[in-house]
């Protein structure tokens, strides 16, 4: 008699609390005989995904096979569950009779022992199959193994914050001072290769500014030195530093909460909570943080333009006081197991009052005095941010295609007043001679939107095509009055031939596609990006307006590598870029608010397009130890610089800050980076960036600079010592190098990515510096943590700039607050309870917010 093969087994996956369980793994096996070994083996038969109703179904089975499920969910106890249709029986229980899966009898047919049947039901109900909760603390709390300070990768650095002691409690700007290739100077200001790069978060770019995003809030930073066409043409005289922020990657809940003081008595604090349960992933973060850092510095001006010479010696002090708060939602949908929906929002509220004050003596050559002034200065600055983004994304069927889409709106406010009262005083006898007064009263809005989609699809084994859209507006305003008091009215006067009132807009559209492959140990990445830009400008007041559209431009990028064994890989890419002149740039307005800093745009610059290539080379060593080593080259055509000029008014001459294209500048170097553990409680990552770079400015003074060679080094030191303690001792050194890269941008988080304008006319001195931070770990699981950081120990991270021209010699110093002493304490909590996932899809789950902080773009 022949035994049918449609069997139909089911069931239901349930928790200890009789709740259905969605999205749990059934995986049916089926034991069959190897006809090679003669053993009997598990063979794969089908996969069953658990519905939201936790049931499962397999059909057309066969009644005499033998199977087991097994069944995974994330958070439970595995199982086995084996079973049968219908069982024969031996010899020796023949007599006996067996029972089939729904407990029907076979009788014995008294024929000789051959036993007789009754058909069974077809169909076999497993019931409800209760699932185990596997409860535990929440590890991430006690880092064990933490992640690597520095992980490097053939196109990108990945530098951890877990391991940067020194940075707790403080900016990104401070953050930036210990990864590697990257350079901060004391205004704050970052450099990549001495160039300005541009500033992403969470893989999009933004409009914050480095010392208005916490420290607390990043997880890592990826040095980018050649972005591929994926990544915006724009600011393309250097590569990009995207800052990941933390998110919730735990199931089940998870925070912390953390204060500080620094030796001034500046304040930070903050706390940060998730959850994920369900459907659902929440993220809430706040911080605060008060700065009131003093710094001093001189400046000695040798005007060259009067006769006789003029030299202007200044002295001053600032005393900064304010701070900011930032606090970031951000929830996830996970609509079904391929379609996540994203929404978050940002919130920056920053309040800063800086007061100066500024001794100034004018001696012409011989030694006659002209004249001697004090000035004080007291500012207010205040800006408000809000930003909401939201997104999709989309996985198909097919293992690795996806379609992701998002929008990011940012809207933001600032106030300025300054007052500025200078005494003048009589050169030979000292006695007071009067008093000028002058406020700056000034406001601007700034709103940014972008959307963006992208899809990516894989072909064949390893081959992949990338593709997107991008669309970038930007609308700024900004109204600013210079006011002089007036004695005899008693009152303050506008100046309007230097007040600077003007709006504009600046829309980038931007499409995509890059296809990579690998063959055997040679891979390949290849991209073309097309980008077109216009803008539109008007001062206000005189209803001048000024525009320009920039044609289709393209920017193709190759990227090829060879892995030349298991510990060695060589690297060669290309990519062309563009930097194109913003705003503040081209317009011919004449700003005259400071008396001693004249400034105008140029209406004829022109984009700057760099071509950049660079080779590299990797190798892994025993022992934890890792060496890249990079070549480089960068080459720019119209290069967008400051430079100095002089103006006369009013039968007065006088420098003029302005911008010119250059025709041309080139950078060349090696970089050494190094990631190295010495022993079981001590490793370090060291960077080493020699550099030789030349402006070409023979088409504006009709000679150039010499080309400066320089070098800069950074190194990290990271120690655990017995007891939970962990030292990190961090040290920089940077040669004499150019002038530095004006970021432009002010108080509400300008244009980071509006390129770099290295100046042709000068140096910066050589400085170093050296930061060390302790760290003690207790309570249970070492969840609390308790850090005391000293931030350039000896005094030494000082600002010295000389600066030349046919019409000036400039020396500058400057002496940031030193050494600042920190101290912070951090608590962490979390309890990961896997029952209240339920979802399968992981990597849905790791880029399910894509951007609680991109509102702010």
């Amino acid at each position: 008699m022949s035994i049918p093969s449609n069997g139909i087994v089911y069931g239901k996956i349930v928790d200890n609390e009789k709740k259905s369980l969605s999205d749990v793994t059934v995986t049916l096996m089926q034991s069959k005989m190897d006809p090679q070994t003669k053993k009997v083996k598990e063979v794969l038969v089908d996969v069953n995904i658990t519905k939201a109703n936790g049931e499962f179904r397999f059909e057309s089975l066969a009644l005499t096979n033998k199977y087991t499920l097994k069944i995974a969910a994330i958070g439970f106890e595995d199982i086995d569950k084996k079973f049968t249709f219908i069982d024969f029986p031996s010899n020796n229980n023949a007599e006996k009779g067996v029972i089939n899966a729904q407990n029907k009898a076979v009788q014995p047919s008294g024929n000789g022992g051959a036993p007789s049947f009754k058909l069974p039901d077809l169909d076999r109900d497993l019931g409800d199959i209760v699932l185990t909760v596997k409860t535990e603390e929440l590890q991430s709390v006690v880092v064990i193994s933490g992640k690597k300070g520095l992980t490097m990768d053939i196109d990108k650095k990945v530098f951890n914050v877990e391991k940067n002691l020194v940075s707790v409690g403080g900016t990104a700007a401070d953050l930036m001072k210990n990864v590697p290739s990257v350079n901060v100077d004391i205004d704050g200001n970052v450099t990549l290769r001495n160039a300005t790069p541009q500033i992403y978060i969470d893989g999009r770019p933004t409009t914050l500014t480095l010392d208005q995003i916490p420290s607390d809030a990043i997880e890592s930073v990826e040095i980018i030195t050649n972005p591929s066409a994926k990544y915006d043409a724009s600011g393309g005289n250097a590569g990009i530093l995207n800052l990941v922020l933390k998110k919730n990657k735990k199931n089940g809940y998870n925070g912390n909460i953390n204060a500080g003081v620094d030796k001034r008595g500046g304040l930070n604090g903050g706390a940060g909570f998730n959850l994920r349960e369900d459907k659902f992933n929440i993220s809430v973060n706040t911080f605060g943080n008060q700065s009131k850092n003093v710094n001093k510095g001189t400046t000695e001006i040798r005007n060259l333009v009067s006769s006789p010479n003029l030299l202007v010696d200044q002295n001053s002090k600032n005393k900064m006081n304010g701070g900011f708060l930032f606090g970031k939602f951000g929830i996830d949908y996970f609509l079904s197991n391929r379609l996540t929906l994203s929404l978050g929002a940002i919130k920056v509220h920053g309040d800063m009052s800086p007061n100066d004050f500024l001794k100034t003596d004018s001696i012409y050559d011989g030694g006659s005095q002209l004249s001697y002034s004090e000035r004080t200065t007291t500012n207010s600055r205040i800006f408000n941010a809000t930003g909401v983004t939201g997104g999709f994304k989309y996985l198909f069927k097919k293992e690795g295609e996806e379609l992701t889409g998002d929008f990011n709106i940012f809207s933001g406010k600032n106030e300025t007043n300054a007052l500025y009262s200078t005494n003048i005083f009589d050169v030979y006898g000292g006695v007071q001679q009067g008093t000028t007064l002058q406020n700056l009263i000034g406001n601007g809005t700034n709103k940014f939107q972008t959307i963006q989609t992208d899809y990516v699809n894989p072909i064949g084994e390893k081959g992949k095509i990338e593709a997107g859209l991008r669309v970038q507006m930007k609308d700024m305003t900004n109204s600013q009055g210079n006011y002089i008091f007036n004695n005899s009215t008693n009152s303050f006067d506008l100046v309007s031939s230097s007040s600077s009132n003007y709006k504009n807009k600046d829309n980038v559209y931007a499409a995509y596609a890059t296809f990579s492959n690998t063959i055997n140990n040679f891979g390949y990445k290849v991209g073309l990006r097309a980008e077109s830009s216009n803008y539109e400008g008007e001062l206000t007041d005189t209803k001048q307006t000024f525009s320009n559209n920039y044609p289709v431009s393209l920017f193709p990028s190759v990227f090829l590598s060879q892995k030349l064994n298991d510990n060695e890989d060589v690297q060669l890419n290309y990519s062309r870029r563009v930097n194109r002149p913003f705003f503040m740039q081209v317009i011919p307005f004449i700003d005259s608010t400071d008396p001693l800093n004249w400034s105008r745009g140029n209406a004829g610059l022109k984009p700057e397009f760099i071509n950049s290539l660079e080779a590299s080379f990797s190798k892994k060593f025993k022992g934890n130890n890792s060496l890249l080593v990079s070549v480089y080259y960068k080459g720019s055509k119209d290069l967008i610089t400051r430079y100095m000029d002089t103006i006369t008014a009013d039968g007065v001459k006088r420098p003029l800050s302005t911008y010119v294209n250059a025709n041309s500048s080139r950078s060349i170097g090696t970089e050494f980076t190094a990631q190295n553990t010495f022993t079981k409680w001590w490793d370090a990552n060291t960077n080493l960036n020699i550099y030789n770079s030349k402006i070409d400015t023979d088409n504006v003074t009709g000679t150039s600079q010499d080309a400066i060679t320089s070098w800069f080094l950074k190194m990290n030191n990271n120690f655990k010592l017995p007891s939970n303690y962990k030292i990190q001792l961090s040290g920089t050194y940077q040669s004499k190098t150019n002038l530095p890269v004006n970021q432009g941008g002010g108080g509400m988080g300008g244009p980071q990515n509006s390129g770099s304008q290295s100046s042709s006319q000068g140096y910066v001195k050589s400085n170093y510096g050296v930061d060390l931070a302790l760290q003690k770990s207790f309570l249970k699981n070492n969840a609390a943590t308790l850090t005391l950081s000293v931030n350039d120990i000896f005094r030494s991270r000082s600002y010295r700039q000389y600066s030349e021209s046919d019409f000036f010699i400039q020396n500058s110093y400057r002496l940031n607050d030193a050494p600042m002493f920190k101290l912070n304490f951090s608590y962490k909590f979390g309890q990961m309870d896997a029952s209240i996932l339920k979802r399968k899809n992981m990597k849905g789950e790791s880029e399910g917010m894509q951007g609680a902080m991109q509102g702010a773009q």
